[in-house]
Order: structure tokens, then C-alpha cells, then sequence
């Protein structure tokens, strides 16, 4: 039966076909060859700027104030002994981690893709390949070697460096909050799952490098990323020291590119202003929590304890600066201009790298792999910590829907 069907179907089509061809060319004159459709493509290369100054204004303050709020929290939270910082430090730490890694994919790697594929560019090298990803890739395999190299001039030892802060500042105040406290046993899973992490940080805040496996707050980019079983010292080496430097100033340079062009793109936004003005704010704070937790972590000599504050600055700058550089040159910018297209795309690939290799290796892989306390932690803090990089990756994904 099926046989005969299928006979009878193709019969037929055969037949249309025969009477179409028998029309268009012997007893159809008149009939005229099919159209084939065309899709014209109009690319504007200006912006859409429609006004409404004032409150292109308040978005320089408003998200200069999340900006900051974001970036330096951390670092309070793990300098300022009077401030209760366990708990509200390790949410901030992981959260971050998340944020870090969805920022890469959702909101660079992507836009990258798009920008370097716009049907706008002209035809060329740009457009014959998939420059965002291979961009992306070869941003990751320079990272990895820079680190290998740094990792190997290590290797051959080096002069410490006795200006070094011996351990992480955070730990001496949950070592000062766990001796103030009694002894007797808290009941209650949150109370009890609060005192877990406190406790554990402090029973590792005797002086030594915060780099220590045992530490739940060491720094990411504190161990060998090759063999994590090197022996610690007392002090960090130069060029420890160099390697963890290093690692922050290039995650600095990844956030600070990615957070100017979003600035420029909402200076002369249109209609769509207004939503993106509000995804921008949590964006840039959640973004700066990312990066704050990275730099409060991080071993800074006494001669330059500042530099946490001062990177967390620039940050916060780099939005509402591009914001109002665009409002005044709102008359000439060409967003989708194919060299601004290029541009835009370009830069936001090697950020994604940079934050790609950072979040993964740095730290994902630091703080859930190579954290010999992560390791063995009970499974509510590890579930805990998991859940608070979930949150951070997820809720920047979904920023990503507007912005």
C-alpha cells in the first residue's frame, strides 16, 4: 500500500513538472521565468539619539555609584576588621566568579560574533572566517603561555620580596571574631553553616601566604597553575608576585575595554535607551563584584595597598567616562559604521578571552579543584559555593537578553 502511494506521489509531481516546463517554453509564450526574491540590506552607520540629555546624565552618577559600590565592597569586606565579613565575603567571592565567566560568553563573546559577522562589512578576510571565536582562542593560548613562562622563570627561584603582606587581611578578622566567640555549640543549619566558613577561614589565619590550599579565601593565581603542590614559603617570591600582578592587570584591561564600549553605546541609544540604562547598572555592579573579589583576594605589598582601592577606581570610571565622552561626540559617532563594527568586535573577542581563561582557570578551577579545604568541606559549603557561581553566571545570562 505505502508502495503504491509513494508511486502514485511521484506520478504526480513528475507530471506538474512536465505540464510547468511544457508551458514555459512551448505553449506558455506569454508565461514569464519565476522572480527570484531579493533582500536588500540597509545599513545605518549613524546612531539613534533622540535626546533626552538629562537623563543620559543621571546615568553617569547612577551607574558610577553601582560601578563603585560593586568593585569596592569586596575589598572592604576583606580590610575593615569592625565589619562582620565571613559570610557576606564568600557570597561575594563566588557570585562573582559566576558573573566573571558569563560576561565572557554572554556578553562579549557573543556581541563579538555578532559585530564581526554584520552583514554590513564590506566583503573580505573580515568576513571569510570566524574571526570572533579564533580571536578568542588565540587570546586564551597567549594567556596560557604567558602564565607558563612566568611559571618557569619561577621554577629557577627568585629574591623574596619582604614588603609582602604575609597573609590574606580577611582572615585576621574572622581569627578575631572566631577567639571572641564562646564555645558552645551553635545549633541551626544556617547559624552552623555560617560558623563553618568563618571557622575555617580563621583556623588558617596564622601568618603565611594566603596562597595556601587550606585558605578558603586565598587568592586565585596564588598557586603554580601547573603542578598545585608546590611548597609555600613565608613570602611570596618576585615573581609570584609578578605572575599574580600580571593576571590582574590583564583582567583589568578585559573589563575596563568592554566597559567603555557599552558606555559609548548607551550615550546614543534610542528607543531602547531606558532598558538598557537599567540592565547597565546591575550589569556594571555585578561586573564590579567580579573584579573586586579578585582584587581583595590578592597579596599587595604595604607600599602599595592602595592599588586594590585604585584599580576598583578605574572600573568604576570606565562606563560613566565613555557615557559622557559619547554625549559629546554624539553628532559624529557611527556605531554601526564598518569600522566601528570591527573595532567593537575585535576588542570584545580578546576580552572574552582574557575573562574566559581567568573565570575557568583562575578562578573555578582554583577555588573548587586545587582548594585542598574546598575539597574536603562539608557538602553543604561546597553546594553553597557552587549555588553562588550558578546565581552569578545566571543572572548576568539573562542581562544578556537586553543588553
Amino acid at each position: 500500500m505505502l508502495a503504491d502511494t509513494a508511486a502514485q506521489l511521484l506520478f504526480s509531481l513528475a507530471r506538474r513538472q512536465d505540464d510547468g516546463s511544457t508551458d514555459a517554453s512551448g505553449g506558455g509564450g506569454d508565461a514569464a521565468a519565476p522572480e527570484v526574491p531579493t533582500v536588500t540590506i540597509e545599513c545605518d552607520t549613524g546612531n539613534d539619539f533622540d535626546g533626552r540629555i538629562g537623563l543620559r546624565i543621571s546615568a553617569i552618577f547612577v551607574i558610577l555609584v553601582g560601578s563603585l559600590l560593586g568593585a569596592m565592597l569586596p575589598v572592604i569586606l576583606a580590610r575593615h576588621s569592625k565589619l562582620r565579613v565571613g559570610f557576606a565575603f564568600f557570597v561575594a567571592k563566588y557570585f562573582g566568579s559566576g558573573v566573571i565567566i558569563a560576561t565572557a560568553f554572554m556578553h562579549l563573546l557573543s556581541p563579538a560574533h555578532e559585530a564581526l559577522s554584520n552583514p554590513c562589512l564590506p566583503d573580505g578576510p573580515i568576513t571569510a572566517y570566524d574571526w570572533a571565536t579564533g580571536i578568542c582562542l588565540m587570546t586564551v593560548m597567549v594567556m596560557f603561555t604567558v602564565e607558563l613562562l612566568v611559571s618557569r622563570f619561577d621554577f629557577f627561584g627568585g629574591d623574596h620580596n619582604h614588603d609582602v603582606v604575609e597573609h590574606d587581611p580577611s582572615l585576621d578578622v574572622l581569627a578575631k571574631k572566631s577567639a571572641a566567640k564562646p564555645d558552645t555549640p551553635v545549633s541551626g543549619g544556617e547559624d552552623h553553616q555560617l560558623n563553618d566558613i568563618e571557622a575555617t577561614a580563621a583556623s588558617t589565619a596564622a601568618p603565611r601566604t594566603s596562597g595556601f590550599q587550606g585558605d578558603v579565601s586565598y587568592p586565585p593565581g596564588g598557586e603554580d597553575h601547573l603542578g598545585h603542590r608546590r611548597e609555600h614559603k613565608d613570602d611570596m617570591s618576585h615573581t609570584e608576585f609578578a605572575a599574580q600582578m600580571t593576571g590582574i592587570f590583564i583582567l583589568e584591561f578585559g573589563v575596563l575595554f568592554h566597559s567603555i564600549f557599552i558606555g559609548l553605546t548607551l550615550a546614543v541609544s534610542g528607543d531602547e535607551f531606558i532598558v538598557l540604562y537599567i540592565v547597565l547598572v546591575f550589569h556594571q555592579t555585578f561586573e564590579g563584584l567580579g573584579l573586586g573579589s579578585r582584587l581583595a583576594t590578592a597579596q599587595w605589598p604595604r607600599s602599595k595597598a592602595y592599588m586594590p582601592y585604585l584599580l576598583a577606581g578605574l572600573y568604576a570610571l570606565s562606563t560613566p567616562v565613555a557615557i559622557a565622552a559619547g554625549l559629546g561626540v554624539r553628532e559624529t559617532l557611527e556605531p554601526g559604521s564598518p569600522q566601528t563594527l570591527i573595532i567593537n568586535g575585535v576588542f570584545d573577542a580578546i576580552s572574552a578571552g582574557i575573562l574566559i581563561y581567568t573565570g575557568l582557570v583562575e578562578l573555578l578551577a582554583h577555588e573548587f579543584m586545587f582548594n585542598e579545604h574546598m575539597r574536603k568541606a562539608g557538602l553543604k559549603q561546597q553546594l553553597l559555593a557552587l549555588g553562588c557561581v550558578f546565581l552569578g553566571a545566571g543572572l548576568m545570562a539573562v542581562l544578556a537578553i537586553w543588553a
